[in-house]
């Protein structure tokens, strides 16, 4: 998928000599095109740009390779660059002139999921680079998500900044706003089940869905066994019997198969039970055609990621989230390490 997201990538000299950004969506034979799902969004965004960031870093502390953390940083100074003030985040680029969307739905500036992964980049940035990584801004992030409500979804990705930044060195404002976050977490939650909002109905849908891990995490740093309960609880609920079936539902993309492998690895972790272990298998799995279409994901000859099943059917685009979503799901693939080892650049 390095060669995809490669593909994706281009320069953006308004945002400074070294910025680049992700091109949003790209079509089956490699054309890019602009994200209007809501209006017209853009052609880049900070969404994508921050969560390949911490992929980047992630194989760069793996396997040492100086190419992948060039490729980070200049992936980091278009988010840096993108950023309003006050902790909070413009998302989307309207053309590749730098042109920034700031009022659009998905673009405005809040405490929101663009606001939330830029500061999970940033604390990511901030424990393996040796030096502090806009530390200021980083502070001013975290105090805008203290200061605001947001669904679940939202601040789970707060809360995972929160244990990153733990790993460093001990913080009690830090530890109190985890403990604080972990309740919010709890307290959303409908038959046992971890929800991503108030107004969600039914099940939680599994995009970006990661609560039961954030809880797990916690549980640790925090020595809350409660907190370890309710996300096993959970997370069998939500998810066990979707990954035995292959992931069986009308829509499946990416992002919810990652969001299943990360949670499964992190109870896997913490609990020390191996049928996490052979779940979190299980749901990597599905990008090599452990699906009920039987359709191969990740094509690794071409190196791309289609964009996910539709009713059964091959979404063959390959944008972005697909992409850097299924290297954080694969990210300890031996064969995936070796060749981000070996990778010398190509955007």
């Amino acid at each position: 998928m390095l060669r995809q997201l490669a593909a994706l990538t281009r320069r953006l000299p308004a945002a400074g000599p070294r910025a680049l950004a992700l091109a949003v969506y790209s079509g089956s034979t490699g054309e890019h095109f602009e994200a209007r799902e809501r209006g017209v969004e853009g052609v880049a965004c900070v969404d994508d740009a921050a969560r390949a960031c911490v992929l980047l870093i992630k194989l760069w502390a793996a396997t040492g390779n100086d190419a992948l953390k060039g490729w980070a940083d200049g992936l980091f100074d278009f988010v840096l660059w993108m950023h309003a003030g006050d902790g909070r985040w413009h998302n989307f680029v309207y053309d590749w002139h730098g042109t920034r969307n700031t009022e659009g739905p998905t673009s405005a500036a809040g405490v929101n999921f663009w606001q939330a992964r830029a500061t999970y980049a940033l604390a990511e940035a901030n424990l393996h680079f040796d030096q502090d990584c806009a530390r200021a801004v980083l502070t001013e992030a975290l105090a805008s998500a203290a200061s605001a409500s947001c669904p679940s979804d939202v601040r789970a990705i707060h809360a995972m900044s929160v244990l990153v930044l733990l790993q460093q060195a001990p913080d009690p404002w830090l530890s109190m706003h985890l403990a604080a976050w972990c309740d919010e977490l709890a307290e959303c939650s409908r038959d046992g089940m971890l929800m991503n909002s108030p107004d969600e109905r039914d099940r939680p849908h599994l995009w970006g869905h990661v609560q039961e891990a954030v809880l797990a995490d916690a549980s640790v740093v925090l020595g809350r066994k409660d907190l370890r309960a309710l996300a096993v609880a959970s997370a069998d609920a939500v998810f066990a019997e979707v990954i035995e079936s292959g992931f069986d539902l009308p829509h499946v993309h990416s992002y919810d198969v990652q969001s299943a492998v990360f949670v499964m690895d992190r109870l896997a972790a913490v609990t020390g039970e191996r049928r996490y272990g052979e779940l979190a298998r299980k749901a990597r799995d599905w990008f090599d055609g452990r699906n009920p279409a039987g359709a191969v994901i990740f094509d690794r000859v071409a190196g791309r990621v289609a964009d996910g099943l539709d009713d059964g059917r091959l979404n063959d685009r390959s944008g972005a989230e697909a992409n850097i979503s299924a290297g954080l799901a694969l990210i300890d693939d031996s064969v995936a390490l070796s060749k981000a080892k070996s990778w010398s650049g190509g955007w």
